[in-house]
């Protein structure tokens, strides 16, 4: 399965990125640009989400695999990626470097943590209201806003869902597969177990500090598995740390990669 990605800046790709539920790769489009002339990145969306292809399985064994199948295909084998994830794509990252470690170099995880939340952190709601939406009687993106707004009154978090809307010649469609999202909202939620050795590698482990996603009861459960994890707070952020903050957050990972070149300067050659 070949996943769809947005390649940021020119050259061998150094970073990857992964959304969040309901998100696109484009969600990391600012940051990424940021970056772009020292480490080239690509943007993915996971499977169900943006324009890649639809599975029946939304669990994190088969997510991280799907990318690092997608990875290998490209050829980035060779252990020089970052893979930076948020929210869902946190909980992908994760699960890939527990279950494919020789691929990445670092590991950047933003407002998660290997938990379970039975709650979906109330994106069931979000996906109910989207598929409650009317597409036949959309003539214009302003009418499905208008049918979500009595759902979902914050403005921002229409626009962040409507950006999963999509015209197809004369019809209306949502991009991520939102029957399966719905029905597989617990396995979403979890955090499964055996899924390999700790990962020993270099973990940035951002939160933001008006949200919370990451709590003082997930550091000892991130540290077993992530021993070198480094959590930082990004102030004034809620959950979409990289849209509330994009400029704290796009500092941060400057510093962390440059870091990781100091490290090893051949990766960076």
């Amino acid at each position: 399965m070949e996943l769809h990605v947005t390649h940021v800046g020119s050259g061998t790709p150094r970073v990857a990125f992964l959304h969040g539920l309901l998100g696109r790769g484009k969600n990391w489009a600012t940051v990424a640009k940021g970056l772009s002339d020292r480490w080239p990145a690509l943007l993915y969306d996971l499977p169900n989400h943006g324009r890649s292809p639809w599975t029946d399985d939304l669990a994190y064994p088969a997510q991280a695999d799907a990318v690092a199948a997608d990875l290998r295909a490209r050829g980035l084998v060779d252990g020089s990626l970052v893979l930076v994830g948020h929210s869902m794509g946190g909980k992908v990252a994760m699960a890939l470097a527990l279950r494919h470690p020789e691929l990445l170099r670092g590991l950047v995880v933003v407002d998660i943590a290997p938990d379970h939340s039975e709650s979906g952190y109330g994106f069931r709601r979000y996906v109910d209201a989207l598929r409650g939406v009317d597409l036949d009687a959309l003539e214009r993106r302003t009418d499905a806003d208008a049918q979500l707004a009595s759902a979902v009154t914050a403005p921002a978090t229409r626009a962040f869902l409507l950006q999963n809307l999509h015209r197809d010649g004369g019809r209306w469609r949502w991009l991520p597969n939102l029957d399966l999202i719905r029905d597989q909202i617990a396995e979403i939620s979890a955090w499964p177990s055996d899924l390999g050795e700790p990962w020993d590698g270099p973990t940035l482990w951002l939160r933001g500090g008006d949200s919370d996603y990451v709590r003082d009861e997930h550091l000892d459960p991130m540290r077993a598995l992530f021993p070198r994890a480094r959590l930082v707070t990004i102030k004034n952020a809620a959950h979409w740390v990289h849209a509330d903050q994009p400029d704290a957050v796009t500092q941060t990972l400057a510093m962390f990669l440059a870091g990781l070149d100091a490290d090893d300067p051949e990766v960076s050659r």
